[in-house]
């Protein structure tokens, strides 16, 4: 069995690259592990807490006792499933700040700045406002993701917008346009109703051509002869077997499953692989380092009225929500819920936003547990850019085996200043007075933690990853000794191999993954093509005060 490229993955990445390859053409094969995606688990956008606690759709992983946070494991869940961890993810989406991509270039991956990257979020996207307002110039018109805003009309999400302004904020609508300081609407991949996962835009329409096949395989690692990738070692029906690429071997298996498959296939650190008796191939340090995410808790409030959506969190409630869905695709089913945002900076002298709010009309935890007191609401807040690097490293060379994970949160002092900050900034946003006909108390981390020592008890037993793992096979410049990859996704050191998807982030970027994720695997097939779109000159907005005013 062979095709032109071989992609590992039919993630947010490989999806992109699966549609675009094909259409030019060229003949793909796409080696994916998990499964289906049918069901209204996953096509539900309201029944999001479900499939990422599914073993079914979920690969299960988690952190190595965090040293910093008490030796806490954190889950780190990564789907398992047709469309990646776009179909069990929380379906928010921001492309990131133009100061992002800018850094990217700036430490060595050229041709990765906004400039250049914003023609493919533009390629990418079909984008509907919902008449909130918006920045149409900055969004795409015909692309295959659907971009959409939830109803926001719940008084609530009017409220914490106001809050916002009335602490001083700016206001922004369309923080993915031109602006993304700011408070204003939240954006999500859903479309008609339905998660609007990269399976459900990319995947399903490449796989209705003659030129691209899916199969469900187990990848064990790169066949590599004579310093070029030829082929994936797949197992499946308990046979293994080889897959052959007649051009290039994609990687698009995850920040954490791409390093690992280097690795196993004897592209990484030397000592590292050497301790598990793998022949080296091509010895980067950088496979498996730099690795990062975002931490972040939730604020918790007691609401005083009975508008939230506690009243349908329960099996009747939940149940008329279902069923409404089902028949008609519409109603509070069809919304991740995520229907506010704002990015703020923590402080004067940073020049763009370093603080994330995810806001939600319910106070409830991930896995579905609603807070004792009934009726509240909450923001999801953390840092955008941790200086914290962890890694992930080879448990063995059994392929079966999950990877060592070890994100190392909070290992800088500075990670902790900026959580307080998270806290006192919060604190102040919710005591504003378009608050006040809706707030009753606070109810997690509670009034009554001030000091800095409480706050950080309260932070080492409640941060919680935000699941935007990324950075292990770092893009930059071909002499960086710990880059992994070229600004073309080329493995540096082998021939015929690249990996696009989000461990080449060289620095994460500002809020959720997924839609930087298909980027990259939007802007990687240009290169594999040996093509690319025009650069842009737009000028995004950077807060012409940021020296002086954290606001």
């Amino acid at each position: 069995m062979n095709a032109d490229y071989v992609i590992v993955g039919a993630g947010s990445a490989g999806c992109a690259m699966a549609y675009r390859l094909s259409e030019a053409g060229k003949k793909v094969l796409v080696i994916e592990h998990g499964g289906t995606d049918a069901g209204p688990f996953i096509q539900m956008p309201g029944a999001l807490s479900y499939p990422m606690n599914m073993p079914l759709y979920d690969w299960g992983y988690k952190s190595q006792p965090e040293p910093h946070l008490g030796g806490r494991e954190l889950v780190c869940p990564r789907g398992k499933v047709i469309g990646g961890s776009s179909s069990i993810n929380g379906m928010v989406y921001v492309r990131g700040h133009a100061g992002d991509y800018n850094h990217w270039a700036e430490s060595g991956a050229a041709g990765w700045s906004y400039a250049d990257v914003l023609p493919y979020f533009k390629r990418m996207e079909t984008w509907n406002d919902r008449g909130h307002g918006g920045d149409p110039d900055w969004r795409g018109k015909d692309g295959p993701l659907h971009v959409t805003r939830g109803p926001r009309d719940n008084p609530l999400h009017d409220a914490f917008v106001k809050a916002g302004a009335q602490a001083g904020y700016p206001v922004t609508s369309d923080y993915n346009g031109e602006q993304q300081e700011g408070f204003g609407p939240m954006e999500m991949t859903v479309y008609k109703g339905r998660r609007w996962s990269a399976a459900n835009a990319y995947l399903k329409p490449a796989l209705k051509r003659d030129n691209c096949d899916l199969i469900r395989a187990f990848a064990r690692k790169v066949v590599i002869e004579d310093g070029r990738a030829v082929g994936v070692e797949i197992e499946r029906g308990g046979k293994v077997e080889v897959i052959r690429a007649n051009a290039e071997v994609i990687l698009a298996a995850s920040s954490l499953n791409s390093p690992k498959m280097l690795m196993l296939s004897g592209i990484g650190p030397a000592k590292h692989l050497a301790e598990h008796g793998i022949d080296v191939v091509a010895d980067r340090p950088g496979v498996g380092q730099n690795l990062q995410d975002h931490l972040e808790f939730y604020f918790q409030f007691a609401c005083k009225q009975p508008i939230t959506l506690f009243k349908y969190w329960n099996l009747v409630g939940k149940g008329l929500v279902g069923a409404q869905w089902l028949f008609t695709k519409t109603g509070l089913g069809a919304s991740n819920q995520f229907e506010s945002a704002a990015f703020i900076r923590s402080d004067k002298g940073v020049d763009y936003p370093d603080i994330q709010y995810h806001f939600l009309p319910i106070a409830v935890r991930y896995d579905g547990q609603a807070a004792a007191e009934g009726h509240g609401f909450q923001a999801h807040v953390g840092p955008m850019r941790s200086p914290s690097r962890g890694e992930v490293t080879l448990a063995s060379a059994d392929p079966k085996d999950a990877p060592n994970i070890l994100f190392n949160y909070m290992s800088t002092e500075q990670d902790w200043i900026d959580f307080r900050k998270c806290v006192r900034l919060t604190r102040e946003i919710f005591a504003q007075d378009a608050m006040k006909p809706f707030l009753k108390h606070e109810i997690q981390p509670g009034e009554h933690l001030q000091t800095d020592d409480e706050i950080d008890g309260f932070l080492r037993e409640h941060v919680e990853s935000a699941y935007h793992p990324c950075g292990t096979c770092k893009m930059g410049a071909a002499e960086d000794p710990m880059a992994v990859v070229d600004p073309e996704c080329r493995v540096i050191g082998v021939d015929g191999l690249r990996v696009a998807d989000s461990s080449i982030f060289p620095r994460i970027t500002n809020g959720n993954l997924n839609g930087p994720s298909i980027m990259t695997g939007e802007k990687a097939s240009d290169h594999i093509l040996g093509r690319r779109l025009p650069s842009s000159n737009a000028e995004p907005w950077f807060n012409p005060n940021w020296r002086e005013a954290q606001r």
